[in-house]
């Protein structure tokens, strides 16, 4: 596994998805595009259905981290 990937599995797993659980949510990691620089991620739970999720992608997964890894990771997206 890639150094970037552990780290942001890593960000994920003990930062991110707490947060998400706290409301009934949560988040699985999918996939790294080292090249792109893409972090791809699932949301589940009531996030999965969610009218915000859009908000909390941005705001709650893509903004950590981008401030913890800014030469790592440059786009955070969600898959179904």
């Amino acid at each position: 596994m890639l150094q970037a990937q552990k780290s942001i599995t890593e960000i994920i797993e003990k930062d991110i998805k707490p947060a998400l659980m706290s409301h009934g949510g949560g988040i699985e990691f999918v996939s790294y595009d080292e090249k792109e620089k893409k972090v791809l991620v699932r949301l589940t739970g009531a996030c999965g259905g969610c009218p915000f999720a859009r908000e909390t992608l941005r705001f709650q997964v893509e903004n950590v981290l981008k401030g913890r890894f800014p030469d790592a990771v440059k786009s955070v997206e969600s898959v179904d």
